[in-house]
């Protein structure tokens, strides 16, 4: 059993890969799809078959049958095993779920291998573990007469879950969803991106061969609005969606489920800003700085694209980074010496390179970069573009206000503490920041001055996956997270007992 046939990714539905020339169970062919593209050539390098809404029907229906034919009732240690047996099951294939990464992305070998499918592997290590040793709480309450009473929740699981996966770490972000989704007993319908598929498709085979019972991980493949996504979220026998993505359509997915009152845990666009105080060590502000810029490419939700800069070590920060800038290699994403790859479209670099036209109206001095780079003929047809700084922007600037998602940073700067603090929290946005201090008291004060759900002191992206995950304002709603993630996948009973 496998993902693709010939050309094609496929569905999985109910314990089977779904071939393109099935009928999608309401009596007509199977045929509708889309390309899948290589970002780093342009190139496609498969056909993605894209569910109908009949097809997402059987999927919702495959889940519900998969919970009350047994998975939902399966002890807390059997789940958690199958999910360390999937975790060893990719180990095995890691070079498979490498090489689809890198089809759908672009992105180097490097991080596919060290990042993407690594955090797969302790993604669901780690729910295994949390839940395992989750407990559950309970109260003694005492009445009158000497009497008692025992309250005490049990948590059931939330039912089926809509999961919709972002193309920037796909692999990373799915299992992020799906590892404590499937610990606690629920069934699962994801929509991977369309931009990218295949690791989804992938991860279906691995499921199937550790013995996760037909139903109970199901992928649909195809758009938002008037295609998979749509059907998905507006079905009524979804219980939960989870969804990583922008805010807008977050916002669309809300109003979808609205109606139905289901439980939804959003995490969503980000402007995130690094402040940076003159007592910092400038060289690690600097190489923690260049990865919170261009990792990935910019395409990460936590990557930071505002940075602010205490006016007496600006130079020295604006130098360091436009050299590190320099130091990244832009090419075939199968060289071990390429640290940066292409954006995930040509649509995605229209858009960014729009805001590089508004940094040009507004004023803006570029540093570095700016420009669409050419790379010889075999990757001048990606969509590739040039690592970009800018100086002479304020926070009136829409450059400097919206969400742009690609490998650029404004410098701008600051005089004092309570300056910064008011420049970093004037956003819509509340996702995540980074304090660059070697004052202690002063890391822990302005990072809990952050309007945001993370903030980090002299690091940027390290993770305890016990921790909460989320953020605030146009950054979404709830968290996951260790704990966190046992709270939205489950619904709990609370006991009451006289004694």
């Amino acid at each position: 059993m496998t993902a693709e046939t010939g050309r094609w990714i496929r569905n999985f539905v109910d314990g089977r890969f779904v071939d393109p020339d099935d009928g999608d169970g309401d009596g007509r062919a199977g045929h509708r799809g889309f390309d899948a593209t290589d970002p780093a050539t342009g190139l496609v390098h498969a056909r993605v078959h894209e569910a109908d809404e009949a097809l997402v029907d059987r999927a919702v229906t495959a889940a519900r049958r998969a919970l009350r034919e047994g998975w939902a009732d399966t002890a807390v240690r059997e789940r958690t095993e199958l999910l360390r047996r999937a975790a060893d099951r990719i180990e095995e294939r890691f070079d498979e779920f490498v090489a689809a990464e890198i089809a759908d992305t672009g992105k180097p070998v490097t991080q596919a291998r060290e990042l993407d499918v690594a955090r797969a592997v302790a993604n669901f290590r780690a729910f295994a573990d949390v839940v395992a040793a989750a407990g559950q709480e309970s109260f003694l309450t005492d009445l009158a007469g000497g009497r008692r009473a025992l309250n005490y929740a049990v948590r059931k699981p939330l039912g089926v879950v809509a999961v919709v996966v972002p193309w920037n770490l796909p692999l990373l972000l799915l299992t992020w969803k799906v590892a404590p989704a499937l610990a606690c007993g629920n069934a699962v319908v994801v929509k991977p991106s369309e931009e990218t598929p295949g690791t989804a498709a992938l991860l279906a085979e691995v499921l199937a061969e550790v013995g996760l019972p037909a139903g109970v991980y199901n992928v649909v493949h195809g758009f938002g609005g008037g295609s998979a996504g749509g059907y998905l979220t507006a079905h009524p026998g979804i219980d939960g969606v989870t969804f990583t993505g922008s805010s807008a359509t977050g916002a669309q997915v809300m109003r979808t489920v609205a109606p139905r009152v289901r439980p939804v845990s959003f995490e969503l666009g980000g402007k995130n800003a690094a402040v940076v105080f003159d007592d910092v060590d400038v060289d690690e502000a600097v190489t923690g700085l260049s990865r919170s810029v261009f990792a990935n490419t910019g395409q990460v939700c936590l990557c930071t694209e505002r940075v602010y800069v205490q006016r007496s070590v600006f130079d020295d920060i604006a130098g360091g980074l436009v050299e590190r800038a320099g130091r990244l290699r832009l090419g075939d994403p199968l060289s071990e010496e390429t640290t940066t790859g292409p954006l995930i479209s040509h649509a995605h670099r229209d858009k960014v390179l729009g805001y590089f036209d508004l940094a040009e109206q507004a004023g803006a001095t570029v540093l570095t970069g700016g420009q669409v780079p050419r790379l010889g003929a075999d990757l001048d047809g990606g969509s590739w573009i040039e690592p970009t700084l800018w100086t002479g922007l304020t926070n009136a600037d829409r450059v400097v206000r919206e969400e742009i998602f690609g490998p650029v940073a404004a410098l701008i700067p600051f005089d004092t503490e309570e300056e910064a603090i008011g420049l970093a929290n004037d956003t819509d946005y509340g996702l995540a920041a980074s304090v660059w201090t070697n004052d202690l008291r002063r890391g822990h004060r302005v990072a809990q001055a952050m309007n945001v759900g993370m903030a980090w002191v002299n690091t940027w992206f390290l993770r305890d996956l016990r921790s909460p995950f989320g953020g605030v304002g146009l950054s979404g709603l709830g968290r996951e997270g260790g704990e966190s993630s046992l709270h939205f996948y489950t619904e709990p009973t609370n006991v009451c007992v006289q004694l």
